[in-house]
């Protein structure tokens, strides 16, 4: 499994109920982004999120991050300040 993770700033809680609603509202990933899951964590106090993006394949997690990439700025969280791409090593669960 492979994540691709981005961190934001700028992060209003308004902007975010709207991203929120749109994510809701869809029938999925954004048409030839192959992800298999999305978790969105926000720390309201500093106005950051992070953003972790799941794939099958690195070859999908290429394939999304360009897509991602280009996507308008009124379409994210706030202001993109990192990406990583990893790949998941171990994952723990209680």
């Amino acid at each position: 499994m492979y994540v691709r993770v981005v961190r934001f700033t700028g992060v209003s809680a308004e902007r975010m109920k709207e991203l929120l609603a749109r994510i809701n509202e869809s029938d999925g990933p954004p048409p030839g982004i192959p992800t298999t899951g999305l978790r969105i964590l926000v720390d309201e106090d500093q106005g950051t999120a992070v953003v972790e993006q799941y794939f099958a394949t690195a070859e999908d997690m290429e394939v999304g991050a360009r897509a991602f990439s280009e996507m308008d700025s009124a379409q994210t969280p706030g202001t993109r300040a990192s990406v990583d791409s990893c790949e998941v090593k171990l994952e723990l669960q209680a």
